[in-house]
């Protein structure tokens, strides 16, 4: 059993020099990654944190952010209530696909998709534009620990870009999927997804998660309990765009990738994890996480039927917290 932190090194080693697959060009800002940048990070319930590489380089947190709006909508309107908006379903398409609305139901078939994201973000309450920004920024702040803001080059680049998702948005809206507001409700998914996060940021994040909604540092609440496995099920079932099956066989965590090159993964009542390498498979992942998240699965027993089972090893890999008593 390799030491964690000895073990993130080795993956880093390891695949620091896997110049595989391209940065996302779609959205122009996108495209200006440094394609080297890579980072693990690990942050586990009870505080502890062990990172490699890039882990304080900045980016944007894209469709990463879709899990912790989702997380707000669930408690501004409660489960049953966003279940009539936003379904739970795998859909087989492209994130961006426009083809999963136009069925019986009218509704989006998962919040991990864009189309279901936009939905969700139209639900965040608030009086106007800038209180629901607020509340988002709000959220996310106390997930990360500290403030965030939002990247103003991306969030410009995607509105003026993202004529898809206005698609998107303009046939649920024809379906009384969303409300009149779409302008403002599309802004405010924009600006989401533009929001300058680390690695460290994003395994912290996740291991709040991982926590029943504690933050393992401040010790802060940052979201009810109850909502966590709602959550969590709709990472582990949606979250990987139409890698979801083979992730969810080869890895086994719930976790939650964007296009910037971020990836990170839930391991439930252990630990948060990270990886940040812009370089992205035809999927959209990044190549180097896939890689370092199936290197860890293998190594420390993650996953989900591994920890049912009790097989999980991660803990045993864990230095001993210093002792604070006097001697």
């Amino acid at each position: 059993m390799t030491d964690i932190q000895a073990f993130l090194d080795q993956l880093y080693q390891r695949y620091q020099d896997l110049n595989v697959g391209q940065v996302a060009s779609y959205i122009p800002e996108l495209a200006k990654a440094n394609p080297d940048y890579f980072g693990i990070s690990v942050v586990t319930t009870d505080g502890r944190s062990f990172h490699a590489g890039d882990v304080d380089q900045q980016f944007t947190i894209q469709s990463i952010s879709k899990v912790f709006v989702y997380g707000m909508a669930l408690e501004d309107w409660g489960r049953d209530r966003l279940l009539e908006k936003v379904g739970v379903e795998p859909t087989g398409d492209p994130f961006n696909s426009l083809i999963r609305l136009d069925e019986t139901s009218h509704r989006p078939e998962n919040p991990m998709i864009n189309a279901g994201a936009i939905a969700t973000t139209s639900l965040i309450k608030g009086e106007n534009l800038t209180a629901r920004l607020n509340r988002l920024l709000a959220m996310f702040r106390r997930y990360v620990g500290q403030d965030v803001y939002v990247d103003m080059s991306t969030f410009l680049s995607e509105r003026a870009t993202g004529h898809r998702n206005r698609a998107i948005a303009h046939l649920m809206l024809n379906f009384g999927m969303i409300g009149d507001d779409l302008e403002e409700s599309l802004d405010l998914y924009f600006q989401q997804c533009a929001l300058l996060v680390t690695g460290r940021d994003l395994a912290t994040m996740a291991a709040a998660l991982a926590n029943q909604g504690q933050h393992p540092l401040t010790c802060e609440q940052v979201l009810q309990p109850q909502y966590v496995r709602d959550i969590l099920s709709v990472m582990y079932t949606c979250g990987m765009y139409n890698f979801a099956g083979e992730w969810a066989f080869r890895v086994g965590l719930p976790a939650k990738s964007g296009v910037s090159g971020g990836l990170m993964a839930v391991v439930p009542n252990q630990a948060g994890i990270a990886v940040y390498s812009p370089l992205l498979d035809s999927n959209g992942n990044s190549v180097r996480g896939l890689k370092v998240f199936e290197a860890l699965s293998q190594e420390y027993g993650f996953h989900v039927f591994d920890l049912a089972m009790g097989h999980c090893r991660f803990q045993q890999s864990l230095s001993p917290q210093p002792s604070t008593s006097e001697p």
